[in-house]
């Protein structure tokens, strides 16, 4: 496989990513940004943890939607996340959820 022939995939991959965010999207009231994935989901609980001087963020989401194109599934029936990187909820307003039709 040539570097443009996996360009051309990733590519492909992506587009056929952002069709399927596009088509989902309505079905969620969160988008939940971690360091290494972006979510939608209708249940989040988020926590922030510390032990001694350390403090870390514990997510958990339940029937949540996962942003990988690398996943054969994205749909997911229960997610945890432990991390001490910056973690980002954010609830979604029904207005915020209309994507531009071009």
């Amino acid at each position: 496989m040539s570097a443009e022939d996996l360009e051309k995939y990733e590519t492909e991959m992506e587009l056929s990513l952002y069709r399927e965010y596009r088509d989902v999207v309505g079905l969620f009231s969160y988008v939940v940004e971690t360091e290494r994935r972006f979510y939608l989901t209708n249940n989040v609980d988020f926590q922030v943890r510390g032990e001694g001087g350390d403090v870390y963020f514990e997510v958990t989401m339940s029937d949540a939607w996962v942003w990988d194109m690398y996943r054969p599934a994205r749909f997911v029936k229960n997610v945890k996340v432990v991390t001490f990187k910056d973690v980002n909820v954010e609830e979604l307003a029904k207005s915020d959820l209309e994507i531009p039709k071009t």
